[in-house]
Formats: C-alpha cells, structure tokens, sequence
C-alpha cells in the first residue's frame, strides 16, 4: 500500500480528490471549501520508500496518476465517474484511517452506476509491487481487500466481472499470452475466501434475525402469561426457552429463602435452655458472666471465661432462655444467688437491652402479607377471567376491541359477499366517504353517523362487516357488545370510552359492534333492584360518543344485532344509527350469487364458469328456499365432506343432494329398524301427505317422498318446493293445512287407531289457524282485527274473555273444516293413496317421476318458476321440506 504520512493541509486530505489529471491542483470534498487548494501547500512524505505515485521528492504526483488512469482503461467512461472513483482511492492513498464500510458502500454504488472499478484498483496495486515498506504493504492489503469486494459486486450486480473482462483486454494488448497459473489460482482461491465470508455473513444474519424473531414471541408470549413454559419448535436446533415468573411467585421464593437463612443464622453462635438448665449447669457453678435482657422477653447468657473451657469450647457464643416478666425472673435471680451465698459486690449484672430484628418482624407479620398475596392473586386472576386481560385489575377499564387492517388481519373483501346487493351499496357508500370525504362534503352533505346491519342469523352481517374491514382502507375497530359490561362497576363506560378515543385519534376510522342488543336494549323506567344499572351506564355512555359535543364527523359506528326490536329508540334516532340496514334471508337470485361464491372453492366435476356452472348454482338455489347464507356455506361444506368420505376426486351434483337433505333432516338412521307395522302406518301417512300435495291447486310441487327415519325424529317426510313470496291468499293457507292434515287423515281411513306421528303437523295447523284468526283478519266473526301479543314470553291476552272464546270457536272452525276437506280427497283418491303407499314400501324414497308414474301428471300448472327453470320434473332431487 501507499504511504499515510502526509500531513494535512487546510482541509484534510483524506477527503482530497483530483481536481485534474494534469494539473498540480486538488479541490476538497468539504462542503465548506470555495476554491481549489495548491497541493505545494502540502508537506512531503517522511518516508525513505519510493512509489510509482510519489516523485523523488514524497509529493503525489497527479502526472504519475493520469498514467495509472489511463493503463487502468478508464479514459472513455463518464469524467464524473472517473471523478467518484479517484475520491474513493484516494481515500484509501491519502487516508491514515480509511472506514472500510463507508468505502464498500460508496464503491456499491459506483457499480450500480455502471463504472468499472476493478481494474481502476488492479491498477494501483501494480504500482506497490515489490515495496517492503509496512505503510505500503499496509496500503496494498487494504487495496486488495476493496479488489476482492469490487469483483464480486461486479459480478453480483453486472451479470459478470468487468475486471475479467479489462484484464484480459490488457493482458492481450501487452503479450497475447493466458495468465499465468499461479495468477488464475490466486485469483480463484480470493474469490473462494471471498465468497465463503459472504455466505457466513448471510447466514449469520440469517440466525440473527430469526434469533430476534424467537426473542420478540418469547417476550409476547411472556407478557400475555399464556403459557408457563414456552419453547419455539419450528426448529430442531433452537435452543430459546422463556419462562413466565409470576410476581407472586418471587415473593414466596424470597420469602422462603429468607427464612432459611434467618434459621440458619439463629441457630448459629446461641442455643436455647430453661432457667431450671441456667441455674444449674452455670449460676451454681459460677460459670455465668451477664446476663442480658432483651426487650423483657428473652434472657441471653453470657459465659465467662471458665464456663466457655467448662464446655468444652462447642463454639457456642452464648445462651439464651424465655421469661414471663421480669419482675419474677429478677426475683427467681436473686434467691438462687441468695442460697449460693454470692455477696453483693459478685453478684451477676443484669443489662436491660431493646433490639429489633428485621427477618423476625417480617414473620410476625408473615400470615398478614400471606393473607394480603391471596387477596391479590384471587383478585388477579378473577379481573383476567372476567376480562381485564393481562393488565389484570388495572387494565380492565381498557377496551378491547381488535384493530383489522386489509395487509394482515381480514382477507374478505364485499367480492366474497353475494345475495345482499343493496345492504352491500349501503355499507360502500360509508366506505366511499372515509376515501373521498371531499365528494360529499363540497355539496354540504353529512356522512351518517352509523348504521345498524339486522336480519335473522346466518344471513351475513359480521361477514358484511368483515368485507368493510378489507375494504376501508382506514382504522377498523371490531367489538362485541358483551365484551363492555364485566363484573367491575364503571367497566363498561370506560371501555366505551378508550374505544371512541381510539378511533378519534385514529380518524378516519370505523368501529363495529357485535351483537349490540347486550348492551342497547332499551332501559326500564324503575330500577326494582335499587342498586345501579351497569349495562344502562355503558349504554348511555354509548349514546353520548356517538352523538354528543365530542362526537366526530369520521367516525363511522356499525353494528350488527338480530333483535333490532328490542334496541333503546335513543340508540336509534338519526344521528346516531342513522340507518337501518335489514338483510333479509336471501330470494332465489341471491342464493344463486351466494352459491357461486361458494362453489368456486371446491373441486367439481364442471368448468368453474360457463353455462353448467349458472346452470348448477341456479339448480342449488331452487332446491334451497329459506336457507340463508350460512346454510347455504353449510351445504357446501357437507358436499365436500360426503364427497372425500366416498373417495371421489369431484363432488357432483349427487353430493349436494345428499348434503341438502342431511342440512334439513339430519343423517339417515340406518340402525333404526321400524317394525312392518310401523313401516306400514309411516308409508300411508307419508302417501296421504303426498297424495294431498298431488291434487290441491295451491299446494306446492312435490319433489320427493321418503319413510327412512332421521337425525332429527323425522320417521318419514314428504318434500315440497315452496316459492318465494309475500303474499298469501286464504286459499293458499287453506290447502296447506289441507295437506299438512293429510297423514293423520290417511291413518284414519286405513288404520284402526291413529298414532303420535302427526303432532308437528298439528303445531303448524295451529299456527296457521290461529294468525289467520289474530293477525291476518281472515275471520268473518272477528273481523279485520289484530290481537297480536308482544312476544312469546307475554303472558297477557290483548282481549276479553268473551273475544277468546270467539277465537277458540273460529279456529276450531277453521281447523275443522281442513280436515273434512282433506278427508273427502282422501276418499275419492283412495286407490291412489294405496297406490303411492304400496310403492314406498317396496322403494322406501319416491321421486318426482315416480310420482308421475303412479298418477299421471299433476293436473294444475305449477306456480313456482324456479322449479320450471332449473329443474327437470324428471329430476331427483332433494329440496327443502315443508310438510
């Protein structure tokens, strides 16, 4: 290397850089300096060593440089690279010590810049050979340390090493000659150290960093206090262990140890007697020095000098015994010194001494701190239980509520959410504000405050919730309305609170409440109980942040609740839950939407787009009316299954067959074998079910009839497909009663005795009956008039007496006329009935077809349109029951 010892200048020359390749000036790298610097300002070298760069004198010659520049085939690259280039070497040349990092770095760049620096340092080294000079061969490792780094950045980042390439060009231009071998192998073995610390350097990082992974889940799992003793074992050879040491845990171990060595310090130097031992073994013997009293309880012994060689030297530095007062042991003292005939001036003093002891305190006070870590264990423990988390009793006030974003936590977007169009726009629309609040606000319009999402369950309301997460694009703080009222009064409030500060801190943001009725059902006017309401608190805390003077313009409130009926109105006024969003069970359409989604995620025997598919999940939507979202996920779920437990490699149209009627019905019971008269009474009440459905105009179409017992009681089951409407005529209720008396009426006609099997259809002639009567005004006698109680559980009538009977008597009426209706169609279709019960005895589940077979068409036009759509009456299927 090159020598260091050139004094600086003005401006320190290692930050020096060629200001030209053939003038005798240099301008500093400094941002301070304004003009180039004449480098005969500087000192010459105090070296005897000669260089090729230095003239006879030890100034740098920049002529001898030039030359270097040029050999090194730098004279066609950019002036400013070559510029960059000869401030790093120079660097190394001038400097006396150069920062290698800083060096390595600054020559990465030049390469990502496209210049060729490997030869530009192979240059300078040739001009150090045969130097022995420590400055020079210092210079020169450091050279060729930044040689070795240059070629493999060139090569990493170039595709190839530009060093290679200008040596063999030099090489050519010089002697037409290969490298020698000793050269080829000195460069390949520098290459092979200089890979092999590279490759130790990542994977040393590598371990690091996953060291640092290891620490940092450690440390969370530590915190959380979920496990005692945790070890990661994603790898065989990790050896990071954490422990969870609770507080209460090092108190008893100190504790413990205290008190061994508090025992073990006691015991040493002092052994315990009686006065009847004092008396005798030392007082009468006059082997006793002093006594001491210590605080009026404890006598210490102190031997003299031939009472301690009496003892033989036991090392025991003294003795001690207890006494009640001190009154009796002086007075005890003095007589046995009295019979001892010890005169007054040898007589034994006595010193009166007050002493405390730390550790003996702390055990006197032992079963009081003991008493006090339980209370505080047991009160830990429960806030954890009830919520307060791993902050124990003083975090319990926090909120709990779970921070979404779209990168990390919810991979639902309103993609994944089909069957429910307009409750999607009105949830998007909110969406669409948070992003471009500026659209609405330029006009004066207001964002509402919050929305309500309602509907029976199952119909998709947390997942609509969960698409607005993946959505946003903003804060989204999900909770459920349970997790805000604990055991602790004032939780709920303050929970409400932290969460509402949270979101203002963080706004744009939107929060969604969970099951909202557990804390907005409506408030009582009287508290009976006399103490506070601890869910009408968070309540009214609720109503204040949403609308109050904090209350913020972009801060977004959903929630989701089935029973938006019992909701407290204040909590439902605009300007709080502005909107009232009701999904509803989805229509045909929607659960055809519903059923693409799903089936995209398993494997079928079909193109997953194109006309089977449609076709496919419009006849999956026909065959389920009434199911919801989550029955529509459950039949999909339960075709997969039933296609694995086959070993089939699709799952086909069979497969959903099987999964709707296990959905409706429950499983099949094989293992419960009916007697033949059993079989028997099942068939015909099953056939005068079938047989009703056949023949009355509004009935629904029949798609199957069945005696195999299952899951859910069912002994046997007729299948109907109802349409979806609104509307309900007298007619139409009328026939269905007809058809839902149909078993009992068949056993009537074909048995002896009736049996139990008809109670369901009972239940819902009943109800049909008794809301045609009280809800629906379809009465003459009652009249349009609705006597409806407030729910199920109200145990008063909304009418007299007198109205009651009225009620009984036209439901009665009602009910009865049914039967006779459905009596005299039994009769005339007696062989038909016979027919049908014949044959589910022989095949046990009846089509559509077969019913065809057996009866010839049905004699009426089918009003559903879904059933001509997407299902062929040639069809078996198995689609939802209603009789």
């Amino acid at each position: 290397m090159l020598i260091k010892r050139l004094l600086p200048t003005a401006t320190p020359l290692r930050q020096l850089a060629a200001h030209s390749a053939t003038r005798t000036m240099i301008r500093p790298l400094a941002v301070h300096a304004t003009r180039p610097t004449p480098l005969t300002k500087s000192r010459p070298f105090h070296s005897t060593s000669e260089t090729s760069l230095f003239n006879k004198n030890g100034f740098f010659d920049f002529s001898k440089y030039k030359k270097v520049l040029d050999a090194a085939g730098v004279g066609k690259e950019d002036p400013r690279l070559v510029d960059r280039k000869s401030q790093l070497l120079l660097q190394v040349i001038l400097g006396s010590e150069p920062d290698m990092v800083q060096l390595k770095s600054e020559l990465v760049s030049l390469v990502k810049d496209g210049a060729s620096v490997s030869p530009f340092i192979k240059a300078l080294i040739d001009t150090t050979e045969g130097k022995t000079d420590p400055a020079v061969v210092q210079k020169r490792e450091l050279l060729e340390e930044l040689l070795t780094f240059a070629k493999h950045e060139e090569s990493r980042l170039t595709g190839g090493s530009v060093f290679e390439e200008v040596l063999n060009s030099e090489s050519k231009e010089k002697s037409n000659s290969e490298p020698s071998e000793t050269e080829k192998k000195e460069i390949e073995e520098n290459l092979k150290k200089e890979k092999e610390r590279l490759e130790d350097e990542i994977s040393f990082n590598k371990w690091q960093k996953q060291n640092e992974e290891r620490m940092k889940k450690a440390e969370e799992d530590i915190s959380k206090g979920s496990k005692r003793f945790i070890k990661d074992t994603s790898d065989p050879n990790n050896r990071v262990y954490a422990f969870r040491i609770d507080p209460l845990e090092v108190f008893l171990f100190a504790l413990a140890v205290s008190y061994i060595i508090y025992s073990t310090s006691s015991s040493e130097g002092s052994q315990e007697i009686t006065f009847q031992e004092f008396r005798t073994k030392f007082l009468d013997k006059g082997f006793v020095e002093k006594v001491i009293v210590v605080n009026k309880s404890l006598v210490r012994v102190v031997l003299n000098d031939n009472g301690r060689q009496f003892m033989g030297g036991n090392g025991q530095d003294y003795y001690y015994f207890t006494i009640g007062s001190i009154d009796n042991f002086e007075h005890k003292l003095q007589r046995a010194q009295d019979e001892n005939g010890v005169q007054g001036d040898f007589r034994i003093p006595v010193n009166y001494v007050q002493e405390g002891h730390f550790m003996r305190t702390i055990f006197q006070f032992m079963p009081t701190l003991l008493m006090l870590a339980g209370l505080f264990w047991i009160t830990k423990r429960s806030a954890q239980g009830a919520g307060g988390g791993p902050g124990g009793i003083f975090g319990v006030g926090k909120s709990k509520a779970k921070k979404f974003n779209q990168e990390t936590d919810v991979k639902v977007t309103f993609k994944d959410v089909a069957g429910m169009s307009e409750a999607k726009e009105e949830v998007m629309e909110f969406v669409s504000f948070l992003k471009n609040p500026e659209k609405y606000e330029k006009l004066g319009g207001k964002i509402p405050r919050g929305a309500i999402l309602s509907g029976p369950p199952g119909t998709g309301k947390t997942l609509l919730a969960k698409a607005t997460a993946g959505e946003a694009g903003v804060p989204f703080y999900s909770v459920s309305g349970s997790e805000f009222v604990e055991m602790f009064v004032g939780v709920g409030a303050s929970r409400v609170r932290d969460l509402f500060k949270t979101a203002r801190e963080n706004a744009p943001a939107i929060v969604f409440v969970d099951e909202i009725d557990a804390i907005g059902k409506a408030r009582t006017k009287g508290n009976f109980s006399g103490a506070n309401d601890e869910r009408e608190t968070t309540l009214n805390q609720l109503l204040v942040e949403m609308d109050g003077f904090q209350s913020s313009d972009h801060v977004v409130v959903l929630a989701g609740t089935n029973r938006p009926d019992v909701l407290d109105q204040a909590l439902m006024r605009p300007g709080r839950f502005d909107r009232h969003v009701q999904i509803d069970k989805p229509e045909l359409e929607g659960r055809k939407e519903i059923y693409q989604v799903h089936l995209k995620k398993i494997t079928l025997d079909i193109a997953k787009e194109g006309e089977p598919f449609v076709e496919l999940s419009g006849k999956l939507a026909a065959l389920t009316p009434g199911f919801s979202g989550a029955d529509i996920a459950n039949v999909v779920n339960e075709a997969a299954l039933i296609a694995a437990r086959h070993n089939d490699k699709t799952v086909t149209l069979s497969h959903f067959e099987q999964a709707i009627e296990r959905v409706i019905a429950g499983l099949e019971k094989k293992s419960k074998l009916l007697s033949p008269h059993e079989k028997k009474v099942v068939a015909y009440h099953e056939a005068g079910h079938a047989v009703c459905g056949w023949y009355l105009e509004n009935a629904d179409p029949l798609l199957k009839v069945s005696i195999i017992p299952r899951g859910q009681g069912a002994l046997g089951y007729a299948q109907y497909l109802p349409p979806d409407v609104y509307l309900l005529s007298v007619n139409q209720l009328v026939d269905r009663m007809t058809m839902a008396l149909g078993g009992r009426i068949s056993e009537e006609l074909h048995f002896d005795s009736v049996t139990s099997g008809a109670s369901d259809d009972f239940k819902k002639v009943t109800s049909i009956a008794y809301n045609m009567v009280t809800k629906l005004g379809m009465s003459e006698k009652i009249g349009p008039l609705a006597y409806e109680r407030k729910d199920e559980s109200d145990l008063t009538k909304p009418f007299s007496e007198v109205t009651g009977t009225l009620i009984d008597e036209e439901i009665q009426r009602i009910v009865n006329e049914c039967a006779d209706k459905c009596r005299a169609l039994l009769t005339e279709k007696a062989d038909d009935v016979e027919k049908v019960a014949q044959l589910l005895l022989k095949k046990e589940v009846l089509t559509r077809n077969d019913m065809i077979e057996l009866l010839g068409p049905r004699p009426f036009r089918e009003k559903n349109d879904a059933f001509e759509k997407y299902l062929d009456p040639k069809d078996s299927v198995s689609p939802a029951p209603v009789a």
